[in-house]
């Protein structure tokens, strides 16, 4: 008799319990699901970043390099396949304008509506530095509009144009 007692008071489940847990666990689920899609996100705009910062970086060792044009590297750029022969300084700024822009475009998410603005500020005398700021500009996909969202990166250095600086 008294194994029967003991047996009814251990029924197990209800299935009322059972839905409860799977439900909580579908929203757990749910939750680390959308988690997952963020930081996805988050790493695709991390790396168009860094694309953008490095893409700028080359551009002003280009010019670091080419100081004597400066202003060259305002205009859009020219392939004149200086690899292959002898460029002018202002050849070589225009085809790394051209390079760099195609570089960028490579790199970024829409190559369509990828810009770049690149101002170069004649120094002050007594000075010697330059102000140059490149600016990049791209979309981006979005979950909240079909134009996508609008990213910019933008850097502003001095560059020596004559030495001694």
């Amino acid at each position: 008799m008294k194994q029967v007692n003991a047996i009814r008071g251990n029924r197990g489940f209800s299935l009322i319990e059972a839905m409860i847990g799977f439900f909580i666990l579908s929203v757990g689920m749910l939750g680390i699901a959308s988690l997952q899609g963020l930081s996805l996100k988050a790493g695709k705009t991390s790396v168009y970043n860094s694309v953008a910062m490095m893409k700028v970086d080359e551009l002003f060792e280009s010019m670091r390099a080419n100081p004597a044009v400066l202003p060259t590297y305002m205009n859009p750029g020219t392939f004149n396949d200086c690899s292959n022969v002898d460029c002018t300084p202002t050849q070589l700024a225009q085809e790394d304008v051209y390079w760099w822009q195609e570089n960028l475009k490579a790199g970024l998410p829409d190559s369509i509506t990828t810009t770049t603005s690149v101002v170069v500020l004649a120094p002050t005398l007594p000075s010697r530095l330059s102000t140059v700021t490149v600016t990049v500009n791209w979309l981006e996909r979005s979950k909240t509009t079909t134009s996508g969202e609008s990213k910019t990166y933008s850097m502003e250095t001095d560059i020596c144009t004559l030495l001694p600086c």
